[in-house]
């Protein structure tokens, strides 16, 4: 029976806010604070080495300029003289230029000292290559580390959730979440961090350098940042819904796909695969569109921002060479200039790539956050009982509760179940049975009412000794890839060969397991391939016997299992029901005649119960059920 209800973070869900959503991503990186704090060091160690590269070039220009120059001025006259010389002869913006020049008359290129110049040069960029090299290994090391945490957090958040979420999430989307919306939580911080940091430095770094060198020019060169900020924020904004749209689809996509190929089999049998198809199209369709506006609309920022910057580079260009020819700056200050306008421009242009990753990876965290936000399941008290659960003796009193608060499902519900005890439940589906052995492993909390075991409420019981003394076989069996021994040692980790050998013989998997090619030792997957469907059954009901419960609970246990195997498995149940209480939910009642107490409920409410002699006797609800199974069918 699964509640309905709004699922969580499914389409028509509101994001939260693109800013407080970032910020608590980033917190999560407070637990590497002093490896962050070393790599904000390198980052500006080597933003620092790197910025100076221009500079240094600059004056490595003015020595071949100003030994150009001195070469072609007669040697033996001072560079006043000349100076004057270009005056008297009307030649004042020459005379400036030269002016401003360090040159000797007469006097080349000196080589050694350019020499030096570019070793320096070379020395500080190696040196910034490395401390780049090693920023990017510990944040590499820090990045991981934080994924790793937030995959470590949502995986136990899983277990702390209740049933219910579980029940109203489509389990595609919630494993595209646990998977792909991790993963590109991890790239995008890969990808951004590093560049962001770099830029970030690099823009504060080369502004320094530009007002060092002509505050002018720098002003220049600012105008049109505002320009890049607000074409960034408009673009980054339209973007923002498609790149929540994007994750949202690839969720549903997942969906699709899971449920397709589980119910693979289902599907070609009634030849819904062409309606399966157009289903997974439309949803494909959905995700391509939202991926390609995301796409397209976010890398917009960047031929935006370097076409500004191309617009200042012209300007700078031009400015530049006129402070030149009238001797205000000299040629190496207007290159190294030059040289910090377009790095100036680069790091916003790759602030402004970096954007979209940035809006693609903040809807990833969205959806994480919703799953670690999620309410969970009622704490177990502090102070619990230590009681063991040993004899198994169940009370149900006056128990109330349903999946929606104004649709209950059971009402006042009271029933008893002594050691030893088979307890049989039948009714129509949507009565309540499932529900009722849920709310005994507190599956879900109870709305009102008590259960009690050994006169123990389990509200009192930690949940993990509550369900370890309850052994449970479903309808639908669940394998893991492993080998049969492996699957039923499950029950209990600690039991030797010969238990788990017990166990597969009480459950007479030990009949049918060495015709297998490796007998115990043979690997099935997680849908149970290689072996039948009675033989699943089989093998997760030794899993239960191996656990030893003091309680046993079969829902619908025996249904994929032959006639034949079905009264074997009724042998061994009955050894290992032994002063031990069993619920056992039925559809069949043939399983269940044997049963202490058949309980007959509809409608969340027991309308009878006895054994199926006297019930068969007072011609009721369980009457009316066991004609329509065999006295109708006949």
């Amino acid at each position: 029976m699964r509640p309905g209800g709004p699922v969580p973070g499914a389409p028509g869900t509101k994001a939260k806010s693109f800013g407080p959503s970032l910020k608590r991503l980033v917190r999560r990186l407070a637990p590497e604070k002093f490896a962050v704090g070393v790599i904000i060091a390198l980052v500006i160690t080597a933003v620092v080495l790197n910025t100076l590269g221009p500079y240094l070039l600059g004056k490595a220009t003015n020595l071949v300029f100003d030994g150009f120059i001195g070469k072609q001025l007669p040697a033996g006259i001072t560079k006043e003289q000349a100076v004057q010389a270009l005056r008297d002869s009307g030649d004042n913006t020459k005379a400036d230029m030269l002016g401003a020049m360090n040159v000797v008359p007469g006097v080349g290129v000196d080589f050694s000292a350019v020499g030096r110049v570019l070793a320096i040069v070379l020395a500080l960029y190696v040196a910034a290559s490395l401390f780049g090299w090693l920023q990017g290994y510990l944040l590499n090391l820090v990045i991981n580390r934080t994924v790793k945490r937030l995959r470590d957090e949502v995986e136990q958040k899983l277990h702390r959730l209740p049933l219910s979420y579980f029940d109203t999430s489509p389990r595609g989307d919630v494993l595209s979440r646990v998977t792909n919306d991790v993963d590109n939580v991890s790239q995008s911080l890969q990808q951004t961090i590093s560049q962001l940091l770099t830029s970030l430095f690099t823009v504060v770094g080369i502004l320094i350098m530009m007002f060092w060198i002509s505050p002018l020019l720098a002003v220049i060169a600012l105008l049109t940042v505002p320009a890049a900020i607000i074409v960034t924020a408009q673009i980054a904004k339209r973007s923002k819904p498609h790149f929540i749209d994007q994750w949202r689809y690839t969720g549903e996509v997942n969906a699709s796909v899971e449920e397709a190929y589980t119910g693979h089999e289902i599907i070609s049998a009634f030849g819904r695969a062409r309606e399966v198809g157009k289903e997974f199209d439309e949803r494909n369709n959905k995700l391509y569109n939202a991926s390609f506006k995301a796409q397209f609309i976010s890398g917009l920022i960047m031929p935006s921002i370097m076409f500004l910057g191309n617009v200042n580079f012209v300007f700078i260009a031009l400015v530049g060479g006129l402070r030149v020819a009238t001797g205000n700056l000299s040629l190496g200050d207007v290159q190294a200039f030059i040289q910090y306008s377009r790095q100036f421009s680069q790091p916003l242009t790759q602030i402004g790539a970096m954007a979209n990753l940035m809006q693609s990876g903040v809807a990833s965290a969205e959806r994480i956050f919703e799953i670690l936000d999620a309410p969970e399941q009622s704490p177990d008290p502090k102070e619990q009982v230590v009681q063991p659960v040993d004899r198994g003796r169940v009370e149900f009193d006056a128990v109330s509760f349903g999946y929606e608060p104004d649709q209950p499902i059971i009402e006042r519900l009271s029933l008893t179940a002594d050691p030893g005890n088979v307890i049989a439940i039948v009714g129509p589906t949507g009565a309540g049975k499932t529900t009722l052995v849920n709310l005994l492993m507190r599956f879900y909390e109870l709305d009102s009412g008590s259960i009690s075991i050994d006169d123990v409420d389990i509200t009192t019981i930690s949940r993990d000794h509550l369900r370890s003394r309850i052994g449970m076989v479903l309808q639908d069996t669940w394998l893991f890839k492993g080998t049969i021994k492996e699957n039923i040692a499950y029950g209990n980790p600690e039991a030797s060969d010969e238990e788990i050998l017990e166990a597969a013989r009480a459950a007479y998997v030990d009949r049918f397991v060495h015709a297998l090619p490796n007998g115990y030792d043979t690997v099935i997957d997680e849908e149970g391939g290689g072996v039948s469907a009675g033989e699943k059954q089989l093998i997760t009901i030794a899993r239960a016997f191996l656990a030893k419960p003091s309680i046993l609970v079969l829902d619908e246990a025996t249904s994929s299992v032959d006639t034949r195997t079905e009264s074997l498995v009724q042998h061994a149940t009955a050894a290992l029901r032994q002063d031990r209480t069993s619920f056992v939910i039925a559809h069949r009642l043939s399983t269940i005649r044997d049963a202490d107490l058949i309980v007959v409920m509809e409608k969340g409410q027991i309308v009878e119960f006895g054994t199926h002699t006297r019930l068969l006797e007072d011609r009721g609800a369980y009457y009316r059920l066991y004609n329509a199974q065999f006295a109708e069918a006949v």
